[in-house]
């Protein structure tokens, strides 16, 4: 059994009267790939912006590389190893691919001194491992759906994340592209990140989860294997409409 990387313990989370999260507890092992899914509302990008500092939880702890950071900001996780990448990509439009990672690496790696070179080199690793090296002086505005895509995944991993939390980086594209961004996910995996990934695309999920758990109304309602997950009845009744 591989070493906990990440331990969620209980995690509530409520907004008014509404409970978008209630007792989540789940451990995600080191260099997991690692599948949440569930219907719209279910609590997905609540758990992850608990996870990632963007909200504070309500209830129950996190605890990350055996460090409790229940109470840590954001930018605090994202240097302790957290990286997210967002469904809707950010990038500053106006800046070449180049510029809005060095940006990222600047915000990721302050304090450590890199020089311009080697911000530089870094940065041409990443889009390398990515597969835009090719597109370094190219405006943001000028990539395509899938290039926005992974550039989004080359920004999150500018912070060297330990766990990159991916939020439906496939949400739109077409079959080909699904299997460009899914090929680069595994691979950053095989490089020993482990990655929580949020997904709608239920053959993604089969294909790169080694687990997957699903959530509905804000409660876990199964987990296990890929295939256990999608032969579950609940799943299929709340996820899937069966």
């Amino acid at each position: 059994m591989s070493e906990v990387l990440l331990r969620v313990d209980g995690v509530s989370k409520r907004f008014g009267g509404f409970t978008a999260l209630e007792g989540i507890s789940v451990d995600i092992r080191l260099g997991e790939r690692f599948g949440l899914i569930g219907p719209n509302g279910s609590g997905k990008t609540t758990l992850i912006n608990c996870i990632s500092g963007v909200l504070p939880s309500d209830g129950g702890s996190i605890r990350f590389d055996g460090e409790d950071i229940t109470r840590l900001p954001a930018y605090k996780r994202t240097r302790r190893g957290i990286a997210r990448s967002f469904q809707v990509p950010r990038p500053f439009r106006s800046m070449t691919v180049l510029e809005n990672l060095l940006v990222a690496i600047d915000f990721a790696v302050i304090g450590h001194g890199l020089s311009t070179r080697q911000a530089d080199d870094e940065v041409f690793a990443i889009l390398d491992k990515i597969g835009l090296a090719g597109k370094a002086h190219v405006s943001s505005g000028q990539l395509s759906q899938v290039e926005l895509r992974k550039m989004e995944l080359a920004r999150a991993m500018a912070a060297r994340p330990k766990l990159l939390i991916s939020d439906e980086a496939m949400a739109g594209l077409a079959g080909s592209e699904v299997d460009e961004v899914l090929d680069v996910l595994l691979k950053l995996n095989a490089e020993g990140i482990t990655v929580i990934m949020i997904e709608h695309i239920m053959q993604a999920v089969m294909r790169f989860s080694e687990r997957v758990m699903c959530l509905d109304a804000g409660r876990i309602i199964c987990e296990g294997t890929p295939q256990a997950v999608m032969n579950d009845k609940r799943v299929q009744e709340a996820y899937l409409g069966a």
